[in-house]
């Protein structure tokens, strides 16, 4: 059908590039279209979505959304968007189009449409990225080709768009460089601030020297990786050198775009998944930031990886150390807390060994989360058996004048009392052990009470992507205050604070006599079902990375509740006794 167009157009020397996966991104354009413009007689592109719809209405009153009955998803992005979309970014990755006065339009072809059939979708403005043709108006759709497209070869803009370098464009650099700029500025203090100029100037050597630095920052929760991440990220983007964010954790990932971007489409592209850098070229960036490095894992493949990449995968560390100039993790080994999570500093250094790289280690001792309490960590750490020496007796724990903890007697206690905190305008929020069944939401959008605790129930916080019932979506639910009514469980804690912190230690790790005991039957999570994938040691090991980790989210206080009777018993004695 395109085929045609561009035959009866003239224009059938034209390339087509079909099923173009995006740089850095499972997504995939339907067609561009590469040749010479007619004006300018530079390279030339056009990105084609194809639908294959013969209607769509307006969903609801929103000039976003549509509804299409046969679509797989409803609602469905409005196509011009979705196209608008697609061209915006590849703009922002294509080196090629970077230096082009006008180099890429984009078009929606519902070419089993009419005008009437789509009428609603008229209402919203077209630009020079989002224009939409249906079947009925071919004829224009084909003189708008000609308008962007001559009748002349297209293999040398085809090759120099597959063949570009992919790294964030100047102007992408320079609006996110203005948006981080503009939010709250974050001071950076000692350790944090050295590892931030080793950076810059293990950046500024490379460029010099053509060469390659691994810098390692190591820190417990709350010393700063993640205020050094994106001081590294703004000011890098005002200096005009390629750099992307990337973290393991979607819900991390989700909201360093919402908030560090302040909702901006663009900003949003420079926060990616350590899963995005298969195909990537060699020090293709200057610099990545690798925030939460401690969730890298073996390799990026999962079921939607094509086959072709699946086959020749390597390590993921391999793909994250070789796509930049310099490589910087941020982590804390201690933060380990499922099984396949492989970023630690001796794997790190073993692999940059391997490629005759240096590397560069500093230690963030000081740490901010906690009311700034180093005594606080540190019980925590021995309480757990984490520290230097497992089995070193733990210190009893008095309140200090930044940080209190308290043991409560119940699950009422805990949810009344950071209720008070949250109604007086504190953020405040409530996590537990993966002790109890997650339950999709009813076909009513209401939640189901999964975590029950004798009469107390509340539903765990949502897996979806979208707000349902009233909660916020997973990525959002230690940043939305609509997330105080819901359970949060690790994988939407981690890498967040919050002021008042109340954590549950369920079944799956209870005190006996004089040590812990680690419960696999009690423990719900499916990645650590398997006995062969995860032996008795390493589960061990991780469920107390995982109470570690949520003990360690708050910034003015935290309770404590368990639901053994001896574990609480050991907590009631250590805790302001």
């Amino acid at each position: 059908m395109l085929a045609r167009d561009l035959e009866d157009a003239g224009l059938s020397e034209v390339e087509v590039i079909l099923e173009y996966r995006l740089p850095l991104s499972s997504k995939r354009a339907d067609a561009i279209l590469a040749g010479v413009h007619p004006k300018t007689g530079r390279p030339s592109y056009v990105v084609v979505e194809l639908k294959q719809w013969s209607g769509a209405t307006r969903w609801e009153d929103s000039d976003t959304l549509v509804d299409v009955a046969a679509a797989p998803y409803r609602p469905s992005l409005h196509p011009g968007l979705q196209v608008a979309g697609y061209g915006e970014y590849l703009r922002d990755f294509v080196r090629a189009l970077d230096e082009e006065p006008d180099p890429l339009a984009g078009v929606a072809y519902l070419h089993n449409a009419t005008d009437g059939t789509v009428a609603d979708l008229w209402d919203r403005q077209q630009t020079n990225l989002s224009r939409m043709f249906t079947g009925q108006r071919r004829g224009e759709f084909i003189d708008f080709l000609k308008t962007r497209l001559a009748p002349e070869p297209g293999r040398d803009a085809a090759d120099a768009f597959i063949s570009s370098s992919i790294a964030p464009s100047k102007q992408l650099l320079s609006v996110a460089a203005k948006e981080i700029q503009e939010r709250e500025q974050f001071v950076l203090l000692d350790e944090q601030r050295v590892a931030y100029e080793l950076v810059l100037r293990a950046v500024e050597k490379a460029r010099r020297a053509d060469s390659k630095t691994v810098v390692v920052v190591t820190g417990s929760p709350g010393s700063g990786k993640s205020v050094i991440a994106l001081s590294l990220l703004g000011e890098l983007a005002r200096r005009g050198r390629t750099v992307l964010h990337a973290t393991g954790s979607k819900s991390f990932t989700q909201t360093m775009r919402q908030v560090a971007g302040k909702g901006s489409t663009r900003s949003k592209n420079l926060f990616k998944y350590f899963n995005s850098f298969m195909s990537a070229e060699p020090n293709d960036l200057d610099v990545i930031v690798l925030d939460e490095a401690h969730r890298i894992r073996e390799k990026s493949v999962n079921r939607y990886t094509p086959k072709q990449l699946r086959e020749h995968a390597r390590l993921q560390v391999d793909e994250l150390m070789d796509v930049a100039r310099v490589p910087v993790f941020l982590l804390d080994e201690h933060q380990v807390v499922r099984p396949g999570e492989m970023g630690t500093v001796a794997d790190i250094k073993a692999h940059a060994a391997a490629r005759g790289l240096p590397v560069q280690q500093v230690d963030l001792n000081g740490q901010f989360r906690s009311g700034g309490s180093d005594v606080y960590l540190n019980w925590v750490h021995a309480l757990l058996g984490l520290g230097n020496d497992p089995e070193a007796e733990t210190p009893v724990w008095r309140d200090e004048p930044t940080f209190s903890v308290d043991v409560v007697d119940s699950v009422e206690e805990m949810e009344g009392r950071l209720r008070a905190r949250f109604e007086a305008g504190e953020n405040a929020r409530i996590t537990a052990g993966y002790c109890w069944p997650w339950s999709n939401p009813n076909t009513d959008g209401s939640l189901v009470r999964d975590v029950k605790i004798g009469e107390w129930a509340k539903p765990w916080n949502l897996k979806s992507d979208r707000a349902i019932g009233g909660a916020p979506p997973s990525w959002l639910w230690a940043y939305d205050p609509a997330g105080f009514e819901q359970v949060g469980c690790v994988y939407t804690a981690q890498g967040f604070e919050y002021s008042w912190n109340g954590v549950i230690l369920g079944p799956d790790l209870v005190w006996r006599d004089d040590r812990w005991v680690s419960r696999r039957e009690y423990n719900r999570d499916p990645d650590f079902k398997s006995t062969k994938t995860v032996d008795d040691v390493t589960f061990d090991r991780l469920v107390r990375h995982v109470y570690k980790v949520l003990l360690t989210r708050g910034l003015r206080g935290t309770l404590l509740y368990s639901t053994d009777d001896e574990t609480l018993s050991m907590l009631r004695g250590l805790v302001n006794p």
